[in-house]
């Protein structure tokens, strides 16, 4: 891990919502964001906020998430995503997460990640 990784970094993302990231279990029609996508969307901009501050063997697992999904967006949409590292204990990374689309808040809640060494898993 690089100094540089402090709490502080986060970084926001567009993110064009697809027929793939849908709920099917609704059936036909436009679809709507699913939670697992979302939560999804936010574990993916969370890793890519502090992929810089990593050493080139390093990388980052999800470990906890802690979200509520507070609005629909319909398939087709645009969304916003935003991570922001709030805490560091040595390898253990808290982040604040926020899905919106426009001035609704989709989605928000904390994300835990956790530095690993990704040599450990070569065979």
């Amino acid at each position: 891990m690089k100094d540089s990784l402090q709490p502080g970094i986060e970084l926001n993302q567009e993110v064009l919502t697809t027929a793939q990231m849908g709920v099917a279990h609704l059936g036909p029609g436009p679809g709507v964001l699913s939670t697992p996508s979302m939560i999804g969307l936010m574990e993916q901009t969370s890793l890519r906020a502090v992929m810089p501050h990593l050493d080139d063997n390093e990388s980052t697992v999800g470990t906890m998430v802690h979200i509520w999904h507070r609005a629909a967006v319909k398939i087709g949409e645009t969304v916003q995503v935003h991570a922001k590292l709030i805490e560091r204990d040595r390898r253990k990374l808290l982040f604040e997460v926020k899905c919106t689309w426009g001035d609704t808040v989709v989605g928000d809640g904390t994300h835990e990640r956790f530095v690993v060494d990704l040599s450990k898993f070569k065979k």
